[in-house]
């Protein structure tokens, strides 16, 4: 293992896990809603985030890719690949629709505001940061997330060991009284995966063209992958073992927080509003750029306009869009599951036919 693998890990990770995860809301409705089978859920995640890291990052090493565009266009055809990268946009502009409905989740539950309050607020940040181009206070806002993760695993392992019902009390509870993104587990980790590569496929593609070794990219994407399914794996049993006091609670994670310490719970919302901005940020200027150059005055006034439109949007709420939203381009993110499966059949049928043997190759 070596300097390059350990990067390519903590970015791919770093993309994965936003403002949604960290709000404990996506893992309820994928995993935790279908009661004790949704560990089984995680596993099957975790599996697939460390074939598809491997895979991508493999890929766009080999290509020294600049761009995910290359990487699409290899997968699908220039044409079909475009057309993939369009719909994806459009989704990730979903995505950051999301995080405002999140900050306002995260204020009407912790500060018992108004949700609009935290939407406008989050929306002025989102705006004036795009305006501005101020990447140092994303950057600084990014450095939160070892800190928000520590204390993410510090809540749920407290949690577990806390718990204060039977396994089959918290089972029945878990599938009787929680909404899921599908009516098979199998599907809802399915569904997560895709939607999560969805997602984390354009940053990843290009942090595995950083470098010129596809061993050490492959396997920084499989490193990357299985520590997301402990990430999600432990937060959904931590939500499981509470399921029972967690009904109707539009951030899980937050509501955790509270049972702990008062103190720690505004600690954790500071947190949560950090990565909720930084995620936000992140995918609203991805949806921009994809119709104006970056930092152009048409760039600062269509991201303007699309954040405020995206603030209307948000008023449907941070648990019904979770659960909307994210299938949704999950189901698109299947696509890109095939496309790179194929691609590993053809990769390995192409060393078996050069006569090379099949050692594992990351």
């Amino acid at each position: 293992m070596n300097k390059q693998s350990i990067q390519i890990a903590l970015a791919y990770m770093s993309v994965v896990i936003g403002g949604g995860f960290a709000s404990g809301q996506e893992v309820l409705q994928f995993f935790t809603g279908y009661g004790l089978i949704g560990v089984a859920g995680t596993l099957v995640s975790g599996v697939l985030f460390a074939f598809l890291g491997m895979q991508i990052a493999r890929m766009s090493s080999q290509m020294q890719a600049d761009s995910h565009k290359e990487v699409l266009y290899s997968l699908f055809g220039k044409r079909v690949g475009w057309l993939i990268d369009v719909v994806l946009s459009f989704f990730l502009y979903g995505v950051g629709v999301v995080m405002l409905a999140g900050a306002g989740s995260i204020f009407a539950q912790q500060y018992g505001l108004p949700p609009l309050f935290g939407g406008a607020l989050m929306c002025a940040l989102v705006i004036a940061t795009l305006c501005l181009n101020v990447k140092r206070i994303i950057d600084l806002i990014s450095a939160v997330m070892p800190f928000l993760l520590a204390m993410v695993l510090i809540i749920t392992t407290y949690s577990i060991f806390s718990y204060n019902a039977s396994i089959e009390t918290l089972d029945a509870v878990a599938r009787e009284n929680n909404k899921t993104v599908s009516g098979n587990w199998l599907v809802g980790a399915l569904l997560y995966a895709s939607f999560n590569i969805a997602v984390g496929f354009p940053m990843l593609a290009v942090i595995g063209g950083l470098t010129s070794q596809p061993r050490a990219a492959a396997f920084g994407g499989v490193l990357g992958g299985l520590g997301l399914g402990v990430l999600i794996l432990v937060l959904n049993i931590g939500l499981f073992a509470n399921i029972n006091q967690l009904q109707g609670v539009e951030m899980p994670t937050l509501a955790l927080s509270e049972r702990v310490s008062p103190v720690l719970s505004v600690v954790m919302s500071v947190a949560l509003v950090c990565m909720v901005y930084s995620t936000a940020v992140g995918m609203f200027f991805a949806f921009s750029a994809r119709f104006a150059k970056p930092e152009s005055g048409r760039f600062k006034v269509f991201s303007a306009v699309t954040v405020c439109i995206g603030l209307a949007l948000s008023l449907g709420g941070f648990s019904k869009l979770v659960g909307t939203v994210y299938p949704l381009l999950g189901y698109v993110g299947f696509a890109l599951i095939l496309a790179i499966g194929f691609s590993w059949m053809r990769h390995r049928a192409a060393i078996k036919s050069r006569g090379v043997e099949t050692k594992p190759n990351f």
